[in-house]
């Protein structure tokens, strides 16, 4: 007897980790602030590399950086920034590393102004995710106009590593965007 196997975005093809990732988390709206922190984090981490090698990384990010609870991350120190340039299991990028902390002290402000983060985040795509059907992989755009507006709006407020390619990657990661292409059987289906 032939098993069939689930048919996936093309760029899912390879760990248990990456098809663990396109399956249960990619595209699937988020709301929580820490997370979201923890993906905006993680995407900006991921500049220059590939994104499974931040996958692989992600359980040494969550202890590094205490589990992206904003309020800590914001109050880390020289010190705590050092410790960190010595730790293996994340990208020992001072700048990365940096900015992480700086953001999250952003974040706080943005948390007391909007009232969340997630609130701020998701008035990019006015609160509602983009459904895209793209027939295949090569029609998924590394930008949007609402990714260019994040990016912007975000640099404005001093946030860093959040050019738009990046926001674009973070809308797609945390469902701002759903970019599983339309034979993925992750695309989502009207049901009636």
């Amino acid at each position: 007897m032939k098993t069939t196997e689930k048919k996936r975005c093309r760029w899912c093809q390879g760990s248990e980790l990456e098809i663990d990732y396109h399956d249960n988390e990619w595209g699937k709206p988020l709301h929580d602030d820490q997370q979201l922190f923890e993906f905006l984090i993680l995407e900006g981490a991921q500049a220059g590399l590939s994104w499974v090698t931040i996958l692989k990384k992600r359980d040494n990010y969550r202890e590094a950086f205490d589990n992206f609870e904003i309020e800590r991350v914001a109050k880390y120190t020289k010190r705590k920034i050092e410790s960190l340039m010595n730790n293996p299991g994340i990208v020992r990028n001072r700048l990365k590393i940096e900015s992480t902390v700086s953001n999250a002290k952003i974040a706080l402000e943005v948390q007391n102004e909007f009232g969340s983060l997630d609130t701020y985040l998701w008035s990019f795509v006015k609160g509602k995710p983009y459904i895209n059907h793209w027939k295949n992989h090569s029609q998924i755009p590394a930008t949007s106009e609402q990714s260019d507006a994040m990016s912007k709006a975000l640099k404005k407020r001093g946030f860093r590593f959040v050019g738009s390619t990046i926001c674009y990657a973070f809308m797609q990661a945390t469902g701002m965007v759903n970019d599983h292409t339309v034979d993925c059987f992750c695309y989502p289906r009207k049901t009636r």
